[in-house]
């Protein structure tokens, strides 16, 4: 009695440190208990998980008549796959498609594959005709996300700034999608997600300029490292010149450069430019876009309608130019004014975080995947950080990133103020920054109890 007595204490034991290890430490259960046991269930009901699920085709000719020979029936084919290899969030399988099948086929299955093998998410990802990779999620990874324990990529003006639902990091590449809109309501995430790209941006060789018209109150803790901040409608408008100023600029420049004589370089961007005679990268973070729409008589109007067509001009020819934007928002619609919709157009990246209305979904997402939209309002207001990223190919997913504290954000900008680049153009719109005060504290003259 006394040895079944320790036994069951020990398999308490057991089951509470595992519980404790599945709760704080997720990967560490998965490559223990987790990877094991969803490997053998699903190579245990491979072939029956894919003949119920609808994604076998009938047996060859010769494999009939080879089971006719024995007095059989040929059962169905599943698709031939790999071993299942442990990944840090799940596992991968390799599969080679039957004739006649296609990866919609397993994509309108995934669900129930999930449901089959006991995953948290199967995603289908096509790698090249005739073969998909079948991905199992193990456990909710957005449920806590923390920042990348290494660098995932080293090119300039990448920055890995979520974490995906398939376990995939989310990179933010401005050479590839140049121009961003990023929408959220108030406690979405959308702060958060924006603080991760600017002290992202802060470490690089990048100009950054800010667009704040609501005085500078959510871009002003960037201050130390920013080229360039506006802070109110007027010095919005007169920074907008300015960057126009700075792309025709550039423009000159690659036209000079490539008629420099028969043996220049041809280029149709500062890439291709010299390292030496390239242009740094700029930036442009424009906060709550609306409050550039808004107009309150006619004077406001001619300079809402200027500001807008410089927003246009840079998202249409800025890439070329080195010269990103990152437009945010709680909303965004066609009841904003002229342009809103034209400048959407150019936003080819779309990030966008719990919304107060179904229109600003649409608005973000609509038009490059309409599913996408649907699940953004769907996310839960006890999840701040989630958002739905798509970009104009039509692939979209969820993602959360990882918490950055205010104070953190602002150290990150102190510490890197010393890579400001040379911009003479934007020196008059530099934020002053307060230095800290290194006068002693006076303190308080202590006074006599009395009474």
């Amino acid at each position: 009695m006394t040895d079944a007595l320790w036994i069951l204490l020990l398999a308490l034991l057991v089951a509470a440190a595992l519980a404790v290890v599945r709760r704080r430490l997720p990967v560490l259960f998965w490559w223990l208990v987790g990877y094991p046991a969803v490997t053998l269930r699903v190579l245990a009901t491979y072939r029956a998980t894919m003949d119920a699920c609808g994604l076998t085709v009938p047996a060859s000719a010769m494999r009939r008549a080879t089971a006719r020979m024995v007095g059989r029936q040929a059962a169905p084919v599943p698709p031939r796959h790999s071993l299942p290899l442990p990944t840090g969030s799940g596992l991968v399988m390799r599969l080679r498609m039957a004739a006649g099948q296609a990866p919609e086929d397993f994509n309108a299955s995934a669900d129930r594959l999930r449901h089959a093998w006991g995953a948290h998410a199967v995603h289908v990802r096509p790698t090249k005709p005739g073969r998909l990779e079948l991905r199992l999620v193990g456990w909710d990874v957005l449920a806590d996300v923390r920042p990348p324990r290494r660098r995932l990529r080293t090119e300039p003006l990448t920055l890995p700034l979520a974490l995906r639902e398939d376990g995939h990091w989310h990179v933010r590449d401005f050479r590839t999608v140049p121009h961003e809109l990023i929408l959220g309501a108030t406690q979405s995430g959308k702060s958060v997600y924006l603080r991760n790209l600017l002290c992202g941006l802060a470490r690089q060789p990048v100009a950054l300029v800010g667009i704040d018209c609501k005085w500078g109150v959510e871009l002003a803790t960037f201050a130390p490292r920013l080229s360039a901040l506006a802070d109110t409608p007027d010095r919005a408008n007169d920074v907008l010149d300015v960057l126009v100023d700075e792309m025709e600029a550039r423009f000159r420049l690659i036209g000079m450069r490539g008629g420099a004589g028969p043996d220049a370089v041809l280029t149709s961007d500062v890439w291709g430019l010299p390292e030496k005679a390239r242009p740094v990268p700029v930036v442009v973070v424009v906060d709550e876009v609306a409050e550039l729409f808004l107009a309150a008589g006619k004077d406001d109007e001619k300079r809402r309608d200027a500001m807008v067509t410089k927003l246009i001009r840079l998202a249409q020819l800025g890439r070329a130019a080195g010269i990103y934007l990152e437009v945010c928002g709680q909303r965004f619609g066609a009841e904003l004014g002229k342009g809103a919709t034209m400048l959407r157009a150019q936003l080819t990246g779309r990030v966008c975080h719990r919304v107060n209305d179904e229109t600003s979904a649409n608005m973000a997402l609509g038009d490059i995947a309409p599913e996408a939209a649907l699940a953004a309002t769907r996310i839960p207001a006890e999840r701040p950080g989630v958002a739905v990223v798509g970009d104009s190919s039509g692939g979209w997913s969820r993602v959360r990133s990882p918490h950055l504290t205010l104070e953190d954000a602002a150290a990150v900008c102190r510490d890197t103020s010393g890579l400001i680049p040379e911009l003479p153009r934007l020196d008059t719109f530099r934020p002053v920054v307060p230095q800290p005060s290194t006068a002693p504290v006076a303190q308080p003259a202590t006074r006599p109890v009395t009474g």
